[in-house]
């Protein structure tokens, strides 16, 4: 949802193929930063590695820097929401029909 607000206000596309793997959502490195994401998370230390230097290469160690901070602290943010139970908003779910459907969250129990 955020992104989607950010894009309207900025007047620029963005899109859900980076979520489902087949592309970069439209954000400039984005495919960098999402292959950086899921082995930060999930992959191996050589998946790790090798994402972290393709990442540095396309937006500095500076760059790096920001996203792994923001990497960091969305896990811990999901980790927690997860874990508390913290049910998802009305408005959240009436301004994500769109995109739960296109994801197909709303069938994951």
């Amino acid at each position: 949802m955020l992104l989607r607000e950010s894009g309207e206000h900025y007047g620029e596309t963005y899109t859900l193929d980076g979520v489902t793997g087949d592309g970069d959502g439209g954000v400039p490195h984005g495919r960098q930063l999402l292959d950086f994401a899921q082995a930060a998370i999930g992959g191996t230390e050589i998946q790790l590695r090798r994402a972290r230097e393709a990442l540095i290469a396309a937006v500095g160690e500076e760059g790096f820097v920001d996203a792994a901070g923001v990497v960091a602290s969305f896990n811990a943010v999901v980790r927690i929401a997860d874990a508390t139970g913290i049910p998802v908003e009305n408005f959240k779910l009436e301004r994500t029909v769109e995109e739960r459907a296109a994801l197909g969250i709303d069938d994951w129990h």
